[in-house]
């Protein structure tokens, strides 16, 4: 099969097409025939060095196809049942390699490429929601990167579950995005204050919550935007990582919360993998989470994707949609 190589940190001219051995499964393990790939900002900080894997290595963590064959011990997925998964490597390939308990089986209602662009972000998002703090109707949250993958599904559920949401976002066609998606209101960054819009939305008190994955550019401003005992939770850094700091501003700030949470641990086991990978399919075949596919890309051009990706322009999802003779 073919499968993107990196054997070497870089830019995205490291993101190389190759022939590789065709995988077959062990124990426990299903190999996936991939129709399509999530791209998502932890393959380019992979890529990057910014999170360091070993060399080398297929990229990618998320993705949607068929079953072709399985292991000793599998039970539940047949060939030609249609799968995805989420946080397992070697997505941008003709085929992966899967642990069963890491699979979910694609609703009639949801296509293949769908499932691919939404189940990483969108599990993620809901997590984010669902399970960091206690949130009650009226709450006032901050989501940064509004119009990015996780931004506009975040946006959708956290209106849905009638959070006050302000949004943030570098352009005013990124706004229109975020509006429909449900925010109350949206901060251009560069041209409003997030802190005296939060301040003036909530009369004087503050942000329940500040989703943030931008990291150190906002890290600041999420701080300076919060009530007193809220929560900034930093999920992501696609700035760059926030520089060390002293504990005691946290108490300054109002005793508030800070953690840095990632999805391996919040779908730890199958269970709770199949509760949010269920609740983020319903949504969508009901049609009350739109799925933002900005484009799509053949397997070779990944680097292009990764370009898109880190120029800040793209509005929710990209997708690498594989060829048959991938």
């Amino acid at each position: 099969m073919r499968a993107i190589r990196v054997r070497a940190y870089g830019g995205p001219e490291v993101l190389a097409l190759e022939d590789v051995e065709d995988p077959h499964p062990d124990n426990g393990q299903v190999l996936v025939r991939l129709h399509a790939a999530g791209v998502n900002m932890i393959d380019v900080q992979q890529r990057t060095g910014a999170y360091a894997v070993a060399l080398p290595y297929t990229p990618g963590t998320e993705g949607a196809g068929e079953v072709v064959e399985v292991g000793a011990g599998v039970e539940g997925f047949p060939p030609g049942e249609r799968v995805a998964f989420a946080g397992v490597p070697g997505a941008y390939a003709g085929s992966a390699i899967v642990p069963a308990q890491r699979l979910v089986t694609l609703p009639s209602a949801i296509a293949t490429d769908t499932a691919a662009a939404v189940l990483l972000q969108g599990m993620t998002a809901h997590y984010l929601v669902d399970s960091i703090a206690p949130l009650e109707e009226g709450d006032l949250v901050v989501v940064h990167a509004a119009a990015g993958g996780v931004g506009l599904l975040l946006t959708q559920m956290a209106a849905a579950r009638r959070l006050r949401v302000v949004g943030t976002t570098s352009t005013e066609t990124k706004a229109e995005h975020v509006r429909r998606a449900g925010a109350a209101e949206v901060v251009v960054r560069g041209q409003d204050d997030l802190a005296e819009v939060v301040t003036a939305l909530s009369e004087g008190t503050g942000a329940r919550i500040v989703f943030d994955s931008i990291g150190r550019d906002t890290f600041e401003d999420s701080l300076a935007s919060l009530a007193r005992r809220g929560y900034l939770v930093a999920f992501g850094h696609s700035s760059g990582p926030v520089p060390p700091f002293d504990l005691r501003r946290l108490q300054q700030a109002g005793s508030v919360f800070l953690t840095r949470p990632g999805l391996a641990d919040y779908t730890v086991g199958r269970e709770e993998l199949r509760r949010r990978a269920d609740a983020v399919l319903s949504m969508v075949a009901d049609g009350d989470l739109e799925v933002h596919v900005h484009g799509r890309y053949p397997l070779a051009g990944a680097g292009e994707a990764h370009r898109q990706l880190e120029s800040g322009t793209t509005i929710g999802k990209l997708l690498l949609v594989i060829a048959d003779d991938a």
